[in-house]
């Protein structure tokens, strides 16, 4: 099952979120509106978008509020990427330069601060307060996120905990905040708004293993980046992690960190890390979390977004690494 067949009812929304943010990004004639443009032309799979729509469908949703949420949601995410490119000093995403590779890095981190401070805008109407409460919360544990990342960098001695915490921030918490407004937004009852922000965290969980799994199994081409990236800007994931348990490959990591612009170190330690029972064990971590975020549908009730929402789960989990 592909994600763009499981969602294609909903494609009237997604092409109305995207007119959105290309309106927002280019709505000031200036160079971050040229560089927010830039990185919205890159594309991405609008996972959160799509989570706001399908929670949405839970309650009775305002149609215009839900999508200026989704929006919100996306730019959110798209900030915490530009940041995240100065922070790992990346060149590429998506197969696209990053802002900071083509303009600089003052021109990136003032990008980021304007797509997070129009996302506060977008919200109006019922629950506004509310939604409004956890957009700034999800932009202060996304920021909260990034400090702990930057850290962290080119340091050894992390545990899974460590992991774990950073990913909630990094990826999870976002799509929780995603099924959890679209639930608000449609004035979903207590239980269900839990239950969806809880599939969501569980799904963040998994789908961030998976990609860290990929960035070790997949070819540049299809990373849009180059291959071990995460390793290479001094982020340790949890295919490392796990793989650092032998003394062998535990030996090269260290030595990389120690000596990072010596990339054979690295090269060295990636091919080691794939050929390991490492990204097999991370493959059964992500497993494990989708598990839980399936069993948290259950007992919701049994609507076409309920079933979307179960095939998306087996897509995300299921990507090919």
């Amino acid at each position: 099952m592909k994600l763009a067949t499981a969602i294609n009812y909903m494609n009237d929304d997604i092409t109305e979120i995207e007119n959105r943010m290309k309106q927002i990004t280019g709505e000031e004639h200036s160079l971050i509106s040229t560089a927010s443009s830039h990185l919205l032309q890159a594309g991405g799979k609008r996972i959160r978008p799509i989570f706001v729509l399908l929670s949405s469908q839970f309650g009775e949703a305002d149609h215009d509020q839900v999508r200026n949420v989704s929006v919100a949601l996306e730019l959110i995410h798209m900030a915490s990427l530009v940041h995240d490119d100065v922070i790992d000093v990346a060149s590429t995403r998506r197969g696209h330069e990053t802002i900071n590779a083509k303009w600089d890095n003052l021109t990136a981190m003032y990008t980021g601060d304007f797509l997070f401070a129009r996302t506060l805008e977008l919200v109006r109407g019922r629950n506004e307060i509310a939604i409004h409460q956890v957009l700034a919360d999800t932009i202060y544990q996304v920021c909260v996120g990034e400090i702990e990342q930057i850290r962290d960098k080119y340091t050894y001695d992390q545990s899974l905990f460590n992991y774990f915490r950073r990913i909630k921030r990094k990826t999870a918490l976002l799509i929780a905040t995603s099924t959890k407004l679209g639930a608000i937004a449609a004035n979903c009852s207590e239980e269900t708004i839990e239950r969806l922000t809880l599939y969501g965290y569980y799904i963040g969980m998994s789908y961030q293993i998976i990609d860290d799994i990929l960035d070790f199994t997949s070819t540049e081409k299809e990373l849009g980046k180059p291959v071990g990236s995460d390793l290479l800007s001094g982020n340790l994931t949890l295919p490392t992690i796990l793989a650092c348990q032998n003394e062998v490959i535990a030996e090269q990591v260290q030595q990389f960190f120690k000596h990072p612009n010596t990339p054979e170190y690295a090269e060295q330690a990636i091919e080691a890390i794939k050929k390991s029972d490492a990204i097999e064990d991370a493959f059964q971590y992500s497993q494990a979390y989708l598990r839980k975020a399936l069993h948290q549908l259950d007992a919701l009730p049994d609507i076409k977004a309920k079933r979307t929402l179960q095939k998306v789960a087996g897509y995300l989990g299921k990507r090919k690494f």
